[in-house]
């Protein structure tokens, strides 16, 4: 019996938080921030289209088990609609499908921003990763098929109007799981009687991670300079952040070592006195500031679901 091969790379775990640039793919981000820091694995958040910038969380490792805690926050986008053009794609890369002479009025773009806010119902692009009958609705997109795409209900926390000239608007939204900025673009523009595609967009915010603990990805590939490996992978290392801080939003309980090695090993630890936290479907542990497990806290019991190295 041959024995199992040994993942390549180093086992090491965090969160990067990528400032991705333009025409770059999500998943070619991650490749490329996998080879910088020769992690064993990774894996991202939340995709940004080639032709959106900002926030890309990366996970690291044992990080990645956090990624659909990442994935359910809260985001905050800053974008721009063009107006007069409704596009395939429903931003630039499209063809334009549908158009108009006429231009909002700010007074008429304002008295809509109260339809689009609230749980709203949106139906996706048709050029998403949305899944039709087993396949992802680009795909059938690009070999020329419209489908029907289901609408579904997003949350919109926030939708403010921050700029504006007779050709473009610009506006930052808040919003919950799930929301598509193309299909806010293309539905106002409808509304408005003028239609409308996005012209930039930029992610600035995925809970728990705000705008100041985002990387460019020039400063990374800088480092590429530094010929001895050690000291170069030592280097990008302080740009990671602790795995648990993406579980900053779920109760927090610190414990020992001993504590720790029973979690590790799967099995519940006891919680007793005055400060034993109340009972919580989920909550996490950390020991000496590096995550431990994931897991309910129940009967006076904390008893792991998912545990972590420590690496």
């Amino acid at each position: 019996m041959s024995k199992p091969r040994k993942p390549k790379g180093r086992p090491i775990s965090g969160w990067l938080i990528l400032d991705k640039p333009l025409d770059y793919g999500s998943t070619e981000a991650v490749a490329k921030i996998k080879w910088l820091f020769k992690a064993q694995k990774a894996g991202h958040a939340g995709t940004l289209d080639p032709l959106a910038s900002g926030m890309l969380p990366i996970a690291l490792g044992d990080a990645t088990k956090t990624v659909p805690y990442v994935m359910d926050g809260r985001k905050i986008y800053e974008f721009t609609v063009a107006w007069g053009e409704e596009r395939s794609t429903d931003d630039l890369e499209g063809e334009v499908v549908r158009s108009s002479a006429g231009r909002p009025s700010e007074e008429a773009i304002r008295a809509l921003l109260p339809n689009y806010t609230g749980v709203i119902s949106q139906v996706p692009p048709q050029f998403s990763a949305i899944k039709i009958d087993g396949e992802r609705a680009y795909d059938l997109a690009r070999d020329g098929e419209t489908v029907e795409i289901p609408a579904r209900e997003v949350e919109v926390f926030r939708l403010a109007l921050i700029g504006c000239t007779p050709n473009l608007a610009q506006f930052e939204i808040e919003c919950g799981k799930g929301t598509y900025v193309r299909s806010l673009a293309r539905d106002m523009g409808r509304d408005l009687g003028c239609f409308g595609h996005i012209a930039s967009l930029r992610r600035t915010f995925v809970a728990p991670f705000g705008e100041e603990d985002m990387v460019p990805l020039s400063e990374l590939v800088a480092l590429e300079k530094i010929e001895d490996e050690t000291e170069r992978l030592a280097a990008l290392d302080q740009y990671l952040i602790e795995t648990g801080e993406a579980l900053s939003d779920l109760p927090h309980l610190a414990v020992n070592d001993d504590q720790a090695h029973r979690l590790r090993m799967g099995n519940p630890i006891i919680l007793r006195g005055r400060d034993a936290p109340l009972p919580t479907p989920e909550a996490y542990a950390t020991a000496r500031g590096k995550l431990v497990a994931i897991g309910e806290i129940s009967e006076g019991e904390f008893r792991p679901k998912r545990v972590f190295t420590g690496h």
